[in-house]
């Protein structure tokens, strides 16, 4: 049995730990181009409802997850229009983004599906399972490498959907592509000094608004992921503050992906562990009776911010952070 339970914390954390990844990953790209984004939660939030709304009409994976995709794309869209062309405040931006999907996708919701804001739930075909399906349970992995191989390395790592693996390969992906190509190099430089990239003769915007893209991207795997993978359907405000937990990951990691994918990591462990906590009751000479649910899953959140905030050191943002660039004429 312990096999088992070591086995499954892991595969859980995994599982939890893939949209917070995606989405911190979204938000290390756009600041270090320079651009702050808050609106991580809202940009998720919209693409969970169209991976499931689109999913549940057309019962088809990939026309979710390029409705989700090409969504989170247009809300970067809005965000680079308001704060790269009109140098609009960029936090303002990004809290206006959460609001708007926020009761954009509970309206359109009840106007489409007549169910209080959520979506039919998507078919088992559309929904996303796991490569290798006769190890996503332990009874299988453990005939096929034994109890305690099959239950680690069979059910708690080799038993995930591929936008698990995309997301911790992104980690090395987002890196490389940071520190080894010669537009990496640039968009960091953006972030840092913008009036030397224009003076090298290359655009500020157009870095900027591709930095957005791939923020956009990577939120609307995030977002399609909640409904694919995670849960069956869409209700309103799913994405329950990961949007925001991931930019608190992305922060304490340095604007590192490295760093970023452990402090996303340590709350899927905590959000692991906490889901096997539900039920358990609290010993008789502390009164006794069932710890409350609402305390159990608030503790994730509480113990990853207070870990964080005493184990990591001074993050030093991007030279540029939340400066709109203005050319000198």
């Amino acid at each position: 049995m312990d096999e088992i339970l070591i086995g499954s914390v892991l595969g859980s954390t995994l599982r939890v730990t893939t949209p917070l990844l995606l989405c911190a990953l979204a938000g290390l790209v756009s600041e270090r181009s320079g651009v702050i984004d808050i609106g991580l939660e809202g940009k998720m939030l919209a693409a969970a409802f169209a991976a499931a709304a689109v999913g549940s009409v057309t019962h088809s994976t990939g026309f979710g997850l390029m409705a989700a995709i090409a969504v989170a794309c247009v809300f970067s869209l809005i965000h680079g229009f308001a704060c790269v062309t009109h140098r609009g405040d960029q936090v303002v931006s990004g809290v206006a983004l959460n609001m708007v999907a926020a009761g954009l996708t509970v309206v359109l919701g009840i106007a489409w599906f007549q169910q209080g804001g959520q979506t039919p739930p998507v078919d088992s075909s559309v929904r996303l399972t796991g490569l290798i399906p006769a190890w996503s349970e332990p009874a299988g992995a453990a005939d096929a490498l034994g109890p305690w191989l099959g239950a680690i390395i069979g059910h708690g790592l080799l038993s995930h959907n591929i936008l698990v693996y995309l997301a911790f390969a992104g980690v090395a992906g987002v890196w490389f592509f940071l520190q080894r190509t010669k537009p990496g190099l640039r968009l960091r430089a953006v972030g840092e000094n913008p009036a030397m990239v224009d003076a090298a003769g290359v655009s500020v915007p157009k870095l900027r608004y591709a930095a957005l893209m791939i923020n956009g991207l990577l939120c609307g795997l995030a977002g399609s992921y909640l409904v694919l993978a995670q849960n069956a359907s869409f209700s309103p405000n799913m994405t329950a503050g990961r949007g925001f937990i991931a930019l608190a990951a992305m922060i304490f990691g340095k604007w590192k992906p490295l760093p970023t994918m452990f402090a996303c990591l340590l709350f899927g462990f905590l959000d692991a562990v906490a889901i096997r906590l539900q039920g358990v009751s609290l010993p008789a000479g502390l009164g006794g009776g069932e710890v409350p649910v609402q305390l159990i899953q608030a503790l994730p959140y509480l113990l990853t911010v207070i870990l964080l905030a005493g184990f990591i050191g001074q993050a030093l943002a991007p030279k540029a952070l939340g400066r709109p660039y203005v050319k000198e004429r």
